[in-house]
């Protein structure tokens, strides 16, 4: 594919998953495979048509359909021509749909994780927080925020991959404010940091919080959390939100303390072929 084509199916990828995101209350894709499109295309295997598309990164696979054209059986023909014919796949149904359901269902998928969206009003006070313990990213933090987060996200399947390149990646998309990248640390020695982001004027979000595991039990946590929540409330979002592990009990605690309350339709769901399981199509 030329760079003319690639453009071309790009624009109609996101004007598909536009329509699906207003329709749903739910972005069809997630930041890597946006990443993968726009840096990495050719890691990516595409199907796409004029009423919705099957994207194959690695293992991972996003399907979409236009709202208009559901109920017809274009998730299904989109899916059996891009399941591979063997080997794991994972598939993220971005709110937990009955349909992406049954089909995963139909096709030899098992649920096997579920990714709790959690939402703050700003219009509530926020508690106060030591701001002499939290300063804003720079440069020269690179390196010890890739290493922090390596260690604090071993065992996560997404967030645990980001290297330096990957880093720099995030930091040239449009969202990215320097300011909103809040780092507690010792000397050069990162020990923790949050990664805010705003979405729109009104909607912004935790986009990470990393602890190096050897700073753990000092509070940073919540420290770094608040500092965020508090630079967000500076530029006058809304809402708040942020993606947490539904058995992540700790991390739950912690953000239900400071406001942020999850409701069960805001469920994201991982389902997953295993490499043995037979296909159907």
């Amino acid at each position: 594919m030329d760079s003319s084509q690639h453009v071309d199916q790009t624009e109609q990828i996101a004007r598909i998953a536009a329509a699906a995101e207003a329709a749903d209350g739910a972005a069809p894709l997630d930041e890597a495979t946006w990443l993968a499109l726009r840096h990495h295309p050719e890691t990516v295997r595409s199907w796409v048509r004029d009423d919705g598309f099957a994207l194959l990164v690695e293992d991972d696979l996003s399907l979409v359909v236009s709202p208009d054209a559901r109920g017809r059986g274009v998730g299904r023909a989109l899916l059996e021509e891009a399941l591979p014919a063997s080997g794991p796949v994972r598939a993220w149904s971005h709110g937990d749909h009955p349909a992406a359901a049954a089909l995963a269902r139909s096709h030899g998928f098992e649920r096997f994780r579920e990714l709790w969206v959690m939402r703050r009003d700003m219009g509530d006070p926020l508690p106060p927080y030591d701001a002499s313990r939290v300063r804003s990213y720079r440069p020269a933090d690179a390196d010890e925020v890739v290493r922090v987060n390596a260690a604090a996200f071993a065992h996560h399947p997404e967030q645990g991959a980001m290297d330096a390149a990957n880093l720099a990646e995030r930091m040239a998309e449009p969202w990215f404010d320097p300011a909103g990248l809040l780092v507690a640390s010792e000397g050069d020695r990162v020990l923790g940091f949050h990664w805010t982001k705003q979405h729109s004027p009104d909607l912004g979000e935790v986009y990470v919080v990393g602890i190096d595991p050897s700073a753990q039990g000092r509070g940073l946590g919540k420290l770094l959390t608040l500092a965020g929540l508090h630079h967000l409330a500076g530029l006058g979002v809304a809402e708040v939100l942020l993606y947490v592990e539904s058995d992540n009990a700790p991390a739950i605690a912690v953000y239900s303390g400071l406001g942020f309350r999850h409701n069960a339709a805001d469920t994201h769901v991982m389902y997953g072929i295993k490499p043995t399981t037979a296909r159907v199509r």
